[in-house]
């Protein structure tokens, strides 16, 4: 089959969006003829070095960027990647249809950005459209904007206004409309779409690891009992949730126990500050921003991983602790309430702040005094890896849903 796919982002050895597009890329062309459209500027060096070494006969890409205004993204903003990426997919349309003509696509698939409330123009061709995953429908719920300073109230007004004016895009619901298939990262997401006229979506998480990833984070061994490590993983942001944890360590109040906190970012006075306030900065270790290496070398000497993100789209620490044997607690919120199930950690529900921390501080207590939980919920977190969150698995059904679009004529939910 000969399958084209945009890849806005798009790299080897990275995570996040980088990351979601080069595995989808690479395990598409494990079954078929894939064409890449990306950006140059980005990720060309890393990809050309990486297929030097490793060649992928039927991966091909196609690098282009704005005649006008191509360096726009490197401006650092949000604003200016998001102008960027938008006049981006408006010419990805032109060099597809170009390509169409010349190739003659059976399937083409948007992968990055993962967002729902941006366009993809390539819908427009002749040919079956899969759009996504896609996320973003995410908010942090409005009870727990009391924690937030004024920055990031202003953060999060803006997210909302922006996703907003993405709804109401005609050209985001020709996207809905013309997909054959629509595969959504979180409920949240889902619900928004529903919301735009698309009838179906399908649930599914953009994050995924390597089998031989997988293979060495199962071998990671349980530390000793005492002290019991909990760590948080992420960089320092509000909506990360940190002060939560950090506040629900403080009630669970436990006497040999520590919170380590491996990242780095705007809150990160502010976390250390309420660790002081709370009176636990002797339990609590900040170890600013590490190399992957580096923080999975710290995972490794922890028992539980506390992920009490507001409105994660994704979640790859959740998958990355569960692959390691690590319960994971996290707020019933976003892509970890996808990942996480009650036979490999604890979600929390979300309603107010004090509501979270007091169960989230039960929570910490429990998996603290029961070893046996905690050896029983990590070898159930180790099989859903490897089961639901290898890249090969993921590939295979990937593969599967090309063909089930080519037979569809309209949207349609895949189980």
């Amino acid at each position: 089959m000969k399958v084209l796919i945009s890849a806005y982002s798009c790299e080897p050895g990275k995570g996040s969006e980088r990351g979601v597009g080069w595995n989808v890329v690479r395990e598409a062309a494990k079954y078929h003829e894939v064409w890449v459209l990306t950006r140059p500027d980005e990720s060309k060096e890393a990809i050309e070095a990486e297929l030097a070494s490793n060649p992928i006969p039927n991966l091909h890409f196609v690098y282009f960027t704005l005649p006008i205004l191509g360096g726009l993204w490197r401006l650092g903003s949000n604003g200016a990647m998001q102008i960027h990426y938008y006049l981006w997919q408006i010419q990805a349309y032109f060099i597809a249809r170009s390509l169409h003509r010349e190739i003659g696509f059976d399937v083409v698939h948007h992968v990055t950005f993962v967002k729902y409330s941006n366009p993809s123009f390539l819908s427009l061709l002749p040919v079956p459209f899969i759009w996504g995953p896609v996320g973003g429908g995410e908010t942090a719920p409005k009870e727990f904007w009391q924690d937030f300073n004024f920055r990031a109230k202003a953060y999060e007004t803006a997210r909302i206004f922006t996703r907003s004016l993405g709804e109401l895009d005609p050209f985001v619901h020709m996207t809905a409309r013309k997909s054959a298939i629509v595969r959504a990262t979180t409920e949240d997401t889902a619900k928004r779409l529903y919301k735009m006229g698309v009838k179906y979506v399908d649930i599914l998480s953009e994050s995924g690891l390597l089998a031989e990833e997988i293979a060495v984070l199962n071998q990671y061994p349980i530390p000793a009992q005492q002290p019991v490590r909990f760590i948080s993983m992420g960089r320092l942001l509000h909506w990360k949730g940190f002060h939560l944890g950090l506040r629900a360590f403080a009630k669970a109040n436990l006497a040999e126990a520590e919170y380590w906190i491996v990242g780095d970012g705007p809150e990160w006075e502010r976390l250390k500050n309420l660790a002081q306030k709370l009176g636990i900065a002797q339990k609590v270790k900040f170890w600013g921003r590490l190399p992957r290496e580096k923080t999975l070398e710290n995972l490794k000497h922890c028992h539980v991983l506390i992920h009490p993100s507001l409105h994660d789209s994704g979640g790859w620490v959740c998958i990355e602790a569960m692959a390691t044997g690590r319960p994971v607690i996290c707020l019933d919120l976003g892509g970890p309430a996808q990942q996480v199930t009650a036979d490999t950690g604890f979600k929390i529900a979300a309603i107010n702040p004090e509501q979270a921390v007091d169960d989230l501080a039960k929570a910490l207590i429990t998996l603290a005094k029961d070893s046996e939980l905690r050896i029983r919920m990590g070898q159930a977190g180790q099989k859903l890896v490897r089961d639901s969150y290898s890249w090969q698995v993921m590939g295979k059904c990937l593969a599967q849903v090309y063909e089930e679009a080519i037979s569809l004529q309209n949207p349609k939910v895949l189980h």
